[in-house]
């Protein structure tokens, strides 16, 4: 007698990511109680299992959901405001004054909704995010079934959020402790950047962190200037500064490291911190370039972000797959440097370890949480099919994936949200622009 499960997926090709290279073809997906049960073969799938929904996805590949590590996703309302200009002009000039203006609970919600629209859109099943309002943000993944790591923002100066260090923190712990048997939704320790949290800050974040077990997400060697001028002031590098505080643990994700020296990556790596790379927003911002191959030759775990839509302009990890990929051989001199594989393991189950989630997300594994990416290969700037791993990095784009499950529920059918009210959130997207863009011309 056949076992009973919810679902069944068959398809054309399914890459698990771990192990990193393996390919397997006219494999099923058993999926039951929102985790993965089983992969095998078709024909020994069809005798074994019956489903309450069964799909057959000849056409395309099943991957783990991708793995955004680093988001500002209320953000999205102001892509496009001031593009082409250097940080942190981009930052004084343009996006804290608006930010300064117009965040606030129905912005940050808005934002993020449409957001997570656009990432579930492009097989994104969880993101790291940073932002003002974390409770609203969590409150949206909530409501649309979509994994989310908020971050507990921290700021030395005030916001629309908070006004000072011990707001932040105490709104922070309150969520943290709201969310704590959430099965989607958990919280990390947010303070900005070194240059805008002090170090005393930064020493009482480091001794939450150890004492919650909670991730700390961090901006850290962005560019240049900045490490010059905290150098100038501070005597030392962050980085440096970072270590001295004692924050330099698997529990620290820094965000950009663009700016790194032979020393500082084995720092790096001996501590066993990780990146968050964002290969298209630095390249936008001119802020340089992450030595991506070499921190992952020296073993340092590497996840991809994409920043915020106000600096990128997207939410979309095809993209960044392929410039971080691209981007890793050029910087290195090196076509060897960084394969499609060891890129989507980056996108996957590398972004799952710096969230501490490896253990149930970034790869398709019995017992793992099924959330899983179907994308319809059998297109013309897709095809023929040689090496689908390649197929993902190199020529994918996000609009051939076609459905979407997180922990079991399908929250993307044939490309139509499930879970979110598309048309509502473009005219709330309208309605931001216009007040927006009324109020800067006047």
């Amino acid at each position: 007698m056949p076992q009973a499960v919810a679902t069944l997926l068959n398809a054309r090709w399914i890459v698990p990511v771990e192990p990193e290279q393996r390919v397997l073809e006219h494999h099923t997906i058993a999926i039951q109680d929102g985790r993965i049960l089983a992969i095998l073969p078709q024909a020994e799938a069809a005798t074994r299992y019956q489903a309450d929904t069964c799909l057959d996805l000849d056409k395309h590949v099943l991957i783990p959901g991708l793995i955004n590590v680093h988001t500002h996703a209320s953000m999205t309302l102001l892509r496009g405001l001031a593009d082409d200009l250097p940080l942190m002009k981009w930052l004084q000039d343009h996006i804290w004054p608006v930010e300064a203006r117009w965040v606030s609970r129905s912005f940050v919600r808005d934002g993020a909704r449409l957001a997570m629209a656009e990432m579930l859109r492009g097989g994104t099943t969880c993101f790291n995010d940073m932002y003002m309002f974390p409770d609203v943000v969590a409150t949206a993944a909530q409501e649309c079934g979509i994994r989310a790591c908020v971050g507990l923002i921290a700021f030395d100066f005030p916001t629309s959020y908070a006004s000072h260090m011990d707001e932040y923190l105490t709104k922070g712990l309150q969520l943290h402790e709201s969310l704590r048997a959430d099965p989607l939704v958990r919280t990390a320790l947010a303070p900005h950047a070194p240059y805008t949290v002090s170090a005393s800050a930064l020493e009482r974040i480091g001794r939450l962190a150890e004492d919650l077990n909670l991730p700390i997400h961090i901006h850290v060697h962005e560019t240049a200037a900045e490490v010059e001028q905290f150098q100038a002031k501070h005597g030392c590098r962050p980085l440096a500064q970072l270590e001295k505080l004692g924050l330099l643990s698997p529990r620290l994700l820094a965000v950009h490291m663009t700016q790194l020296e032979p020393a500082e990556i084995e720092t790096l790596a001996h501590t066993g911190v990780h990146v968050a790379h964002c290969p298209e927003s630095n390249l936008k911002l001119a802020s340089g370039f992450c030595p991506s191959a070499r921190l992952d030759a020296a073993g340092v775990n590497i996840g991809i972000g994409t920043d915020g839509a106000a600096s990128n302009n997207d939410l979309d990890l095809f993209g960044e797959m392929h410039i971080a990929a691209l981007l890793g051989k050029a910087v290195a001199g090196d076509p060897t440097a960084l394969p499609a594989a060891r890129v989507l393991r980056m996108a996957t189950l590398n972004g799952a370890r710096a969230l501490g989630l490896a253990d149930q997300i970034g790869s398709l594994e019995p017992g793992k949480a099924a959330d899983i990416v179907a994308i319809d290969l059998c297109q013309p700037e897709t095809e023929p099919v040689y090496h689908p791993i390649s197929q993902l990095v190199y020529a994918t784009s996000r609009h051939q994936v076609t459905d979407v499950w997180i922990a079991g529920q399908r929250v993307l059918a044939n490309r139509e949200l499930m879970t979110l009210d598309g048309p509502d959130l473009i005219q709330r997207a309208r309605g931001w622009r216009k007040k927006i863009a009324i109020e800067r011309r006047a």
